[in-house]
Parts: C-alpha cells; structure tokens; sequence
C-alpha cells in the first residue's frame, strides 16, 4: 500500500509540475502578445497612459453628456476616441493582470510540484 501511495503521490507531483511549467511558458507569451497588440506603447506606461485617458475622456464628457442626454448633440470625435482608447487600455491592463496571475500560478504549482515529488521520494516502502 505504501508503495502505491508513494506512486500515485509521485504522478500527481510531476503532473503539477508540468502544469507549473507550461502556465509560465504561457503567461510569457501572452505578455508579448499584448505588449504586440498595443505597440508601440511599452507594458509599463499602460496604467499611466489608463489613467491619462480616463481623466481626459471624464472632462470631456462632463461637459458633453447634458447635451447628448437631452438629444441636442452627438457625441465629439474626440469623446469617441477617448471613450475607445479608454476600453481598449483598460482590456490591455486585465489581460496584463491575467498574464501576471498566470505566472503566479504556474510558480506555485513548480513549488508545489518539487514539494510533491520530494514528499513521494519520503514515503518509507516496503521493508
């Protein structure tokens, strides 16, 4: 019995493991893809330039939405193009979250995969 214990332990390890392994090779490549997609605007500006944007598009339809609410004018093109650069960073800032979240989760399957794989080696056999 010990030694079906120290095997199914030992399976469950490496397959951690690899898991482990894979999420980070993932969680890298959807970085550069990301960082693909929003070119030529680096990964660490993408909060900043968020913010930026944010600010903007709220004064500009602070002064806008009266107008549009009450069906007198039409959206500013320039409300339209704040109001997309606005979603498309704030996609880029979650899909920048998951990738992160991604790498956490594939350290800690590493982590708890050797931890699995040395626990299994501990199991005494048969004597």
């Amino acid at each position: 019995m010990r030694t079906f214990s120290r095997l199914v332990v030992m399976v469950v390890g490496i397959a951690v493991l690899v898991f482990g392994i894979v999420f980070v090779v993932q969680s890298g490549s959807a970085k550069q893809q990301v960082a693909d997609s929003i070119a030529p605007l680096p990964l660490t500006q993408v909060n900043s330039t968020y913010d930026t944007v944010t600010e903007h598009q709220k004064a500009i339809m602070a002064a806008e939405e009266p107008n549009i609410q009450a069906g007198k004018a039409a959206p500013s093109a320039t409300y339209n193009y704040l109001t997309i650069q606005r979603t498309a960073l704030g996609l880029a800032k979650s899909n920048i979250g998951l990738a992160n979240l991604i790498l956490t989760m594939g350290i800690v399957d590493i982590i708890l995969g050797i931890g699995l794989v040395l626990a299994a080696l501990l199991i005494p056999g048969k004597k």
